[in-house]
């Protein structure tokens, strides 16, 4: 249902995003016969709006058998509302990078208020000796305990961080928001990317549901939301890959991270959660010395179009010959790549086509999310007790 009317709507929609000036230009596409094509931005609001009306849907008939859910139901809508609402007026009004780092955080209040869940984290067995020694707390752990409460009775195997994993949520909520606007700029990527992410997640409740997890409604909820994103992901997805019809702008990327954090949050699942985002943790690590003005920071970091080849190349900005030697090729460039994974990419892989780099990308993200099976299923076994 979220397919068929996000994919229905898009085409009637765009026509009205024009007319009010909001598009812009594929600057992928310089020097070619797109280049001046208007381009409807901001789309993400449609496939917003009927995830909405999707998700209100299931809530009647899943709030009615789980009514102990509700609470979370409404909580899910406000936040996820919010961030939409950001999202288009970003869209529009274009605001200032202090403003999206802030509001992300209000609109994870309602989740936080709402988190009935543990405030409590496993220890890994090699690192409860710092904790616990010859049947006693050890000084590391006295010195903790001023921050934290480290459990006695499990002998160091279990701490509860209280106030400081309400902040881990917080902040949590806050990365995954801005960390798929920041691994953006080609068509299909931002879509592509929370599509991946989005089938980890539901394959991940599945196997929790199956395995009869003691935390199984929890994945139910989050199977629910997640049904109605990856339709409405799909529906855009199709008028976004390349040569893109419609940009999904600021709106679904603000939109798509908070649904994520939602259903890590309210799902009990915010660690695992993370290790389906490996390759947005990598670009915001990567991208960090221009993030915070360490290194120069144009305004756009996408990959530059060569028309002669018709190959995406890396972006640079300019700098002195000796300057930023680490990211540089050669030392005495007087240009340097910007930081980004996408750049990184063409660096080590060399030009490359447009679709055939978003291709390569949504590759990368999937070796990452089996990975992260991999480490959730596998490599666990050997940090955490069965």
């Amino acid at each position: 249902l979220g397919f068929v009317a996000t994919n229905h709507l898009i085409p009637s929609i765009k026509l009205y995003t024009l007319k009010k000036g909001i598009s812009g230009k594929d600057l992928g596409k310089k020097g070619t016969a797109l280049e001046n094509k208007d381009i409807p931005e901001a789309l993400g609001i449609v496939s917003g709006s009927v995830f909405l009306v999707c998700l209100i849907l299931c809530l009647v008939g899943y709030a009615t058998s789980h009514p102990s859910k509700l609470l979370d139901c409404n909580s899910a809508l406000l936040s996820i509302c919010f961030m939409l609402f950001l999202g288009f007026t970003d869209d529009v009004l274009d605001w200032p990078w202090r403003y999206k780092l802030v509001l992300p955080s209000v609109a994870s209040l309602p989740l936080l208020c709402t988190y009935a869940g543990s405030t409590s984290i496993v220890v890994p067995i090699h690192a409860r000796p710092l904790l616990f020694y010859n049947s006693k707390l050890t000084i590391f752990s006295w010195l903790l305990s001023f921050l934290i409460t480290v459990d006695k009775n499990s002998e160091g195997c279990i701490v509860d961080l209280g106030i400081w994993y309400f902040l881990y949520m917080g902040m949590l909520a806050v990365f995954c928001t801005n960390a798929i606007n920041i691994y953006a700029g080609i068509n299909g990527l931002e879509a592509g990317q929370s599509f991946v992410i989005g089938c980890a997640v539901l394959l991940y409740n599945l196997i929790e549901i199956e395995n009869s997890s003691l935390s199984w409604q929890n994945h139910l909820f989050s199977v629910m939301i997640m049904l109605s994103f990856l339709g409405v992901t799909t529906g855009l997805l199709r008028h976004n890959w390349y040569p893109a019809d419609v940009f999904v702008g600021d709106t679904f990327c603000y939109f798509a991270g908070m649904t994520f954090a939602v259903v890590g949050i309210l799902g009990h699942f915010s660690k695992t959660l993370l290790l389906f985002f490996i390759p947005q943790i990598f670009n915001f690590l990567w991208s960090t010395p221009q993030l915070f003005h360490f290194v120069p920071c144009p305004r756009h970091r996408l990959p530059k179009f060569n028309s002669k080849t018709g190959l995406m190349e890396p972006s640079t900005f300019p700098c002195e010959a000796g300057q930023f030697r680490v990211i540089k090729r050669h030392p005495d460039d007087t240009t340097c790549p910007n930081m980004t994974v996408i750049n990184l990419c063409l660096q080590i892989l060399g030009p490359m086509r447009e679709e055939t780099l978003c291709v390569t990308l949504l590759a990368l993200q999937v070796l990452c999310c089996g990975f992260g099976f991999f480490g959730r299923y596998y490599l666990a076994q050997f940090f955490f007790d069965r």
